[in-house]
């Protein structure tokens, strides 16, 4: 079994290796704060040792045999099912996710390998005709070259495989910067799964450091042509604006506020359990989660009752304890972000119906009734196992709360009538929906992304083979042409 918490150092050129600045990092765990592992952050030279580095071994990588690329995707599954206990272990002691959120986040990314698995054979291309005389256009498809990845701390290692493995399988070099205070799980237990699968070394390069040591380099270097940035909306709009002054491709997944709806003729044991399900699950901490239940006056008192119910026998605590549901937050700074907004949302009239405590970076479950749409609990991101319930008494009040967000990634309408929901789902301004379901869906062959302040493109399947590869025109003129002049 590999020692993931080991993997402190950066991963540059095939190479393990500390950062060359003289900044020190620290990564803790956020139940107990206890220090996982110290290590010396990447600098500038680091940054460009690593894109060079992926830009020199992809032009041999694009080249192999794609059945040959196909069994490095296929050795690191296996890899993972080897580990799959130290991995568990990490993903609780790194990010305080529970056991069912490691085995959960595990499943999502072996299913995401054997997807990109899968694209060295789909690189192809197209013979297309020519209103020109014996003119032969090919069309072929090729990777973009070299792909920067940047991921969140709250599902890293998933949400890092989720670009890493299609750029890798699409053919590319790959730059990952982990958020720093998921260094393992984000990034280095990535590369040593690959490393441990037979990737060419200096293919994948993962660098840890903080943005006041590299500032927007990572973007600007003229290496990479695409940015895929998974993280909050006001750091997307910041990293958006930079790759477009530098015309690289920009793939923004970004912040939520996805609203779960119950119609009057919803089976209301199972919205309860999927709204649980959409709010609770990693503490809240997923963009998917539903931040909003929107509930038809006439099963809003029995769908509060028995929601209340289930929402206070969830338990909280030390994430190693099998029983657990609700662990931490990351750090510090959410836990006081989180506060003030559940003071907030008193102060503007909400009324939290469950309200538990705070200890540490725990904090128990609250949920508000009486929320409108205008107040502030109702319209930011809540990372964290915090609710709001509104009521309403008609489908145009549905889609006039749903769609009163700047965010639009994930929903849910539950109902016995679906095509009424689909109707419904047609009109909510997000770019995912689901019927009778909960908010939290990622699958490795559905189109995945959000609309307004929740990011730009899709990734997963035919969508991720898109954004990591472009397209080449070459024509033969196979007989010669005759110009109008010579």
């Amino acid at each position: 079994m590999t020692n993931f918490k080991a993997l402190h150092s950066q991963y540059i050129q095939g190479e393990w290796r500390d950062g060359s600045s003289s900044r020190t990092m620290e990564n803790k765990n956020p139940y107990n704060g206890e220090v996982i592992a110290t290590y010396k952050a990447a600098n500038l030279q680091d940054l460009d040792d690593a894109y060079q580095s992926a830009n020199n071994v992809q032009k041999q990588w694009a080249k192999a045999n794609p059945v040959v690329q196909r069994e490095v995707f296929e050795k690191a599954v296996a890899y993972i099912e080897e580990n799959h206990e130290t991995i568990v272990e990490t993903i609780i002691d790194e990010i305080g996710g529970t056991r069912l959120k490691a085995e959960f986040e595990i499943g999502l990314v072996t299913n995401m390998i054997k997807e990109a698995s899968t694209f060295p054979l789909k690189m192809d291309g197209k013979i297309l005709p020519s209103p020109i005389d014996d003119k032969e256009n090919r069309v072929y498809r090729m990777p973009v070259g070299v792909v920067g990845i940047i991921s969140p701390f709250n599902f890293p290692f998933f949400l890092s495989m989720k670009s890493v493995a299609p750029a890798l399988g699409a053919g590319n070099g790959v730059v990952l910067k982990p958020h720093e205070h998921t260094p393992i799980t984000g990034g280095t237990m990535i590369a040593k799964i690959f490393e441990s699968a037979g990737l060419p070394k200096g293919l994948l390069n993962v660098i840890t450091t903080e943005i006041a040591e590299i500032g927007d380099n990572f973007v600007e270097h003229p290496v990479p042509r695409a940015i895929s940035f998974t993280g909050s909306t006001k750091v997307g709009k910041h990293i958006g604006e930079v790759a477009g002054r530098n015309l690289k491709e920009a793939h923004l997944e970004l912040g939520g506020n996805s609203a779960l709806v119950v119609l009057e003729d919803a089976d209301i044991d199972l919205a309860v359990s999927a709204a649980v399900f959409s709010r609770f699950t990693h503490q809240g901490q997923i963009c998917m989660s539903a931040n909003r239940l929107i509930v038809h006056e006439k099963v809003y008192d029995e769908f509060v009752e028995k929601y209340v119910d289930k929402v206070s026998k969830l338990t909280c605590g030390d994430p190693k304890d099998p029983n657990t549901i609700i662990g931490p937050l990351i750090n510090e700074r959410q836990v006081q972000g989180t506060i003030d907004l559940i003071e907030k949302g008193i102060k503007e009239g909400a009324n939290p119906v469950v309200k538990g405590k705070v200890e540490g970076n725990i904090i128990e479950p609250v949920v508000f009734t009486n929320v409108t749409p205008d107040m502030d609990i109702a319209q930011e991101e809540l990372f964290a196992p915090v609710i709001s319930i509104m009521k309403v008494s008609n489908d145009e009040e549905v889609l006039a709360y749903a769609n009163d967000s700047l965010y639009g990634l994930s929903g849910a309408i539950h109902t016995t009538d679906v095509e009424r929901g689909a109707e419904l789902a047609k009109q909510m301004d997000t770019g995912m929906i689901h019927i009778n379901d909960g908010t939290i869906n990622d699958e490795p062959m559905v189109a995945f992304g959000g609309v307004k302040n929740s990011g730009l493109g899709r990734l997963n399947g035919e969508w991720s083979l898109d954004a990591f590869t472009t397209f080449k025109w070459i024509s033969i003129q196979h007989k010669a042409r005759q110009y109008p002049y010579s």
